[in-house]
């Protein structure tokens, strides 16, 4: 068995993660660094068929796949496939990056951890309001994992116990970011429990139940949800908090629990 699969958007989120999984536990000496010329196998890194650099450290491989829920499901389900029929299937999957937090909901820099991941723009508008799809009369056989996909509780249960100052709460997967006072209110008002919304956790999620995988998701907030405002992004801090999470992922996911 293969261990953690950990999909981001960007691999800028990806090497945020791999730092954090690199640092040594407090106390040890630090890594080595590798000799010049060493090829990335022997560093600790693989290139998959797609092209795509991933690294692997400890049992945990990091990937970067795409923007967006269709890009993200897509691949993840790829990998997850390519690893099965490989006779080396990866144990859980954990989608991570960086995201929109719910004003007094989930701060700048803060951690959060999703108790479900939800198709939050997935359904029809009406005079009346947005209705999601799982209420439009679709067999729910249809559906796939549903318009909501919970985290496994024994791998959540894992990583609030790495993480315990993290913010434990519904994340929105949304495929057109929210940029409005007006929007975000809406959002906010149909998802009371919601602390985050980011572009890729449902799809992930999606594929994870496909392959009968654990899933959970992490996030860091670079920004506050609501009207855009490129000035008010942090992103140093919310790429400094996922490495900083990366490191308790590291050690809560040695062995991840199987829901």
């Amino acid at each position: 068995m293969t261990g953690l699969l950990v999909v981001t958007a960007v691999p800028a989120e990806a090497e945020a993660i791999r730092a954090g999984l690199l640092a040594p536990p407090a106390g040890a000496a630090p890594h080595a660094a590798a000799p010049a010329g060493t090829s990335p196998a022997a560093a600790g890194v693989t290139v998959l068929p797609a092209g795509v650099t991933a690294g692997v450290t400890a049992g945990v491989t990091v990937v970067p796949v795409g923007v967006g829920p269709a890009v993200a499901g897509a691949a993840t389900a790829r990998l997850l496939a390519l690893a099965e029929a490989a006779g080396r299937p990866y144990r859980a999957v954990v989608s991570a990056g960086i995201a929109g937090g719910f004003v007094g909901r989930a701060a700048v820099g803060a951690t959060v951890l999703a108790s479900r991941s939800v198709a939050a723009d997935l359904g029809a508008e009406s005079p009346t309001g947005f209705i999601p799809v799982d209420q439009l009369g679709m067999p729910a056989e249809l559906l796939g994992a549903g318009t909501a996909v919970p985290a496994d509780p024994g791998l959540l249960a894992a990583l609030r116990a790495a993480l315990p100052a993290a913010t434990v709460g519904t994340v929105l997967t949304v495929s057109t970011v929210t940029g409005t006072a007006a929007s975000s209110a809406a959002l906010a008002d149909r998802h009371p429990d919601a602390v985050a919304e980011a572009m890729e956790g449902y799809g992930v999620a999606v594929a994870a139940a496909q392959a009968g995988l654990p899933f959970a998701e992490l996030r860091t907030v670079s920004n506050p949800i609501g009207p855009r405002d490129r000035g008010a992004w942090r992103m140093r801090e919310a790429f400094a908090a996922l490495t900083a999470s990366a490191v308790a992922l590291g050690q809560a996911v040695a062995g991840p629990a199987q829901g």
